[in-house]
């Protein structure tokens, strides 16, 4: 079982867990990987990336460069 997120449910079910399985589970851990790397895991799609770059500025934070 994937350890539990911090990111919002209206991603729905898949993206947070499948971002979480691949050590993902808070927003700081973003800023280490880019939008494109994200969507190379499966359940984590355009939508998902969008919801979370949102999330990401509106902590002063962004996807890596």
């Amino acid at each position: 079982m994937p350890e539990p997120t911090e990111f919002p449910h209206r991603m729905g079910k898949v993206a947070p867990r499948e971002l979480a399985l691949n050590g993902y589970t808070r927003y700081e851990h973003l800023t280490t990987v880019t939008p494109a790397e994200l969507l190379r895991i499966h359940g984590v799609g355009p939508k998902a990336i969008r919801i979370l770059a949102a999330e990401l500025v509106a902590r002063g934070l962004s996807f890596k460069s």
